[in-house]
């Protein structure tokens, strides 16, 4: 039986149990699926209940809309100071391997903060309109999750690639990459992830865990505290706030590295 939570549908985040499966859902279409302080604490919430109930054994994590996965970083609720986080946030699904499964269905363009998300997911599934990129360095900003995950999920040329141009790419070329399981028509990429992740779901829930956590044992995991130690500056700094204001007055941004 489908049990969605919360039941408010102009919510940031959505969450739908179907059977031994969670489906979350970014649900702001109106802004890019972008992430302000509150879409982050549902995610942040959603994952962590996820965790916490054995009777869930796999999460697909979509977006609502059949344009954009999630933009990244909402820049707007940044220069507004809007991105406040009640709860663990994001780092419940970034900041380390989570235990369960996560299959993302990517109805759409996945760039920055997005991208990130779709790297902390184990499978992709992804719209063959779907575009992917990394465009934080065109903002003055650090690609800080992707730019650790990535290298670890495809070659690091490619990875160089996105990090540095902040181009984004399509989905065909990204699955060339080795970054996507499954390349679908739009209409497709729910119901494709979905059974995916129900087939997941049929097999014993601590040999899933296991298989998962020795398998990214496997590839090491980064330093957090060095990782964070290195992002702070670029964030804190005259740049990123100038990036983030050229976005939001569409025009070039004027750097002084600073």
């Amino acid at each position: 039986m489908t049990t969605p939570t919360p039941t408010t549908t102009d919510a940031p985040v959505l969450v739908e149990r179907r059977g031994a499966v969670t489906v979350v859902t970014i649900n702001r279409p109106h802004a890019a699926n972008s992430l302000d302080g509150p879409t982050m604490s549902g995610l942040g919430r959603a994952f962590a209940e996820a965790e916490s109930d054995d009777a869930v054994s796999v999460v697909v994590l979509t977006a609502a809309g059949d344009r954009i996965f999630c933009a990244g970083m909402d820049l707007k609720a940044f220069l507004a100071g809007g991105m406040e986080v009640d709860g663990p946030g994001l780092d419940v699904l970034t900041a380390r391997v989570y235990p369960k499964p996560v299959v993302a269905a990517i109805n759409g363009t996945a760039v920055g903060g997005g991208l990130e998300l779709a790297l902390a997911c184990d499978l992709l599934v992804a719209s063959e309109k779907a575009k992917f990129g990394l465009p934080e360095v065109s903002r003055g900003l650090i690609a800080a999750g992707g730019g650790t995950r990535l290298p670890r999920r495809i070659p690091l040329a490619h990875a160089l690639e996105l990090g540095l141009t902040g181009e984004p790419v399509g989905a065909e070329r990204v699955r060339e990459m080795g970054l996507v399981n499954r390349v679908v028509p739009a209409a497709e990429v729910l119901p494709t992830a979905l059974a995916l992740a129900e087939r997941i779901a049929a097999n014993g829930p601590l040999a899933l865990r296991v298989t998962k956590e020795l398998m990214y044992a496997e590839i090491g995991d980064p330093d957090r505290e060095a990782l964070a130690a290195a992002v702070k500056p670029v964030f804190d700094s005259a740049d990123a706030r100038e990036g983030a204001r050229a976005f939001a007055e569409k025009r070039a941004p004027r750097w002084t590295g600073r």
